[in-house]
């Protein structure tokens, strides 16, 4: 395996890693909304707003862990999966990529990946319905394919080693704190999109944007 480098934060860009959901697509809100509703369904009450802050960039599984023990009761067995049956159509509608995620991947001098926890299929449609699909098609990772989530460092890892960049030449964007601690963990340069809710507990050698544009004002190209 790949091991992250020691020291990334002067190193140039060969490769920028991408996180998906919150972070070039508005999905999050999305989601939450859905799932919130869901639980009220099933007779738990929970605001959007507590759940984006406790749930976002985390794994499906440790989600339903989390509710599970918060409510003090089991969910369905079939709850991940109707809630991602629910989340489609949702995003069909709904969704929107976030605000210069197109322009700066159209802008980008340096090749770029995604690395996401969700499942490949959701990735997808995410991408197609925001037109980011044909900049990233055949340069998505999947923690699901891994078998590691973030916040383990495993997932960028792996793609920097597929896209055969040293870690330390590598700069992760990312808007949750999992992902932002995975992105440390690998030893790669991290820059946090809108940490508001979890920017005291960021790691310090996260860079704070509150812009996608301002990426290009950060980071150093190879050559």
């Amino acid at each position: 395996m790949t091991k992250p480098a020691a020291d990334s934060s002067n190193a140039p860009v060969e490769l920028v890693i991408f996180d998906c959901d919150g972070t070039l697509v508005d999905s999050e809100t999305v989601a939450t909304d859905v799932m919130v509703d869901y639980l009220a369904e099933l007779g738990m009450q929970l605001s959007a707003e507590v759940a984006l802050a406790r749930f976002k960039g985390g794994r499906m599984a440790d989600c339903v862990a989390e509710l599970e023990q918060m409510f003090g009761r089991s969910l369905p067995a079939d709850f991940t999966k109707v809630l991602r049956d629910r989340i489609a159509p949702v995003l069909h509608r709904r969704l929107l990529p976030i605000d210069g995620a197109l322009e700066l991947v159209q802008s980008l001098k340096v090749p770029f990946c995604m690395a996401s926890n969700g499942p490949l299929h959701q990735i997808k449609v995410s991408l197609s319905v925001t037109g980011l699909w044909p900049y990233f098609e055949g340069r998505i990772f999947s923690a699901y394919e891994v078998g590691s989530w973030k916040p383990a460092p495993d997932l960028f890892l792996h793609a920097a080693r597929t896209m055969g960049v040293e870690p330390s030449r590598c700069a992760v964007v990312e808007d949750s704190l999992p992902g932002v601690q995975a992105g440390v963990a690998a030893g790669m340069q991290v820059f946090a999109l809108q940490p508001e809710q979890v920017e005291a507990q960021l790691p310090r050698q996260a860079t704070i944007i509150s812009r996608l544009a301002e990426l290009h004002d950060h980071i150093q190209i190879s050559g």
